[in-house]
């Protein structure tokens, strides 16, 4: 149709597409802010998680942040995850394994806060105090690189065995310079620590683990104190640090509500490591 209508109608048409095509583009920023407005986190299943869900109810009451808790069982899929865009952000590790984690798979990966420390404890099921342990024993260590050397470092410090190198927090059996006890070391994931307990003489368990299997850092024959380097992280991606969601993630977390339930659930062997 090529008529004078026509030629009238063009101008209004264009308007009316140009409109549309405005209300898109405003629609679609919308859009953006709105999963600004959201967030994926990667906790390990157990109390951890539930202090999670503090911080969650916290960004979104404070914040508008909705967080969505993603819930792992062992400590390598969190990073995993969190490498290939599947989540914003993770809260389990700390700083010696993230470390060990980003020189081993290359991680690009940053500290955007800290949670707790978490102290590790070495328990046993046959013996009420380190000075029963025969000569002999056999000691399950975690199998990951930093919680590894931060079980040798306890026996190290307890006078049990002597390290080549006591400032190593990768330290494994082999580093050892000196084993007067001649004790057997077995090399298990964490996760399944508990489960070996009652084959071993001597095992250390991260709290993380601990005290979903019952076991109260109370009972540990060696444990850490409050002045343990190992503080456990809020970790993201190298550049996402600064985001606004990131940053009400990190302020929900470290907050006095967080803290009460922490202490609730550890019965205060979480140590806030932000203070």
């Amino acid at each position: 149709m090529n008529t004078p209508l026509a030629h009238a109608l063009r101008p209004a048409r264009l308007l009316g597409a140009a409109a549309l095509l405005g209300a898109g583009l405003i629609a679609g920023c919308g859009s953006d802010d709105a999963e600004t407005q959201s967030i994926k986190v990667g906790t390990v299943a157990g109390p951890e998680t539930d202090v999670m869900q503090v911080a969650k109810q916290i960004a979104k009451d404070e914040y508008g942040l909705d967080v969505e808790i993603v819930e792992f069982t062992d400590y390598v899929s969190p990073n995993a995850a969190l490498a290939d865009g599947s989540l914003d952000a993770n809260a389990f590790q700390h700083e010696p394994y993230l470390n060990s984690m980003v020189e081993d798979r290359g991680y690009d990966f940053v500290i955007a806060g800290k949670t707790f420390v978490y102290p590790i404890g070495a328990y046993s099921e046959r013996y009420d105090d380190i000075a029963n342990l025969p000569d002999g024993a056999s000691i399950a260590l975690p199998n990951d690189p930093s919680n590894e050397g931060r079980s040798l470092i306890l026996m190290h410090n307890e006078g049990l065995i002597e390290l080549n190198d006591p400032e190593n927090l990768e330290a494994t059996p082999i580093d050892i310079s000196n084993n007067p006890h001649d004790y057997e070391f077995r090399e298990i994931e964490a996760a399944q620590l508990p489960r070996v307990l009652p084959d071993v003489d001597l095992a250390f368990i991260n709290n993380t683990f601990a005290q979903p299997a019952g076991l109260s850092l109370d009972d540990a024959l060696i444990k850490e104190g409050p002045e343990s380097p190992y503080v456990n992280l809020i970790v993201t991606r190298e550049g996402k640090q600064d985001d606004e969601a990131i940053q009400n993630l990190v302020k929900a977390y470290q907050s006095q509500a967080v803290i009460d339930k922490a202490d609730e659930l550890f019965k205060g062997a979480a140590v806030p490591g932000w203070k």
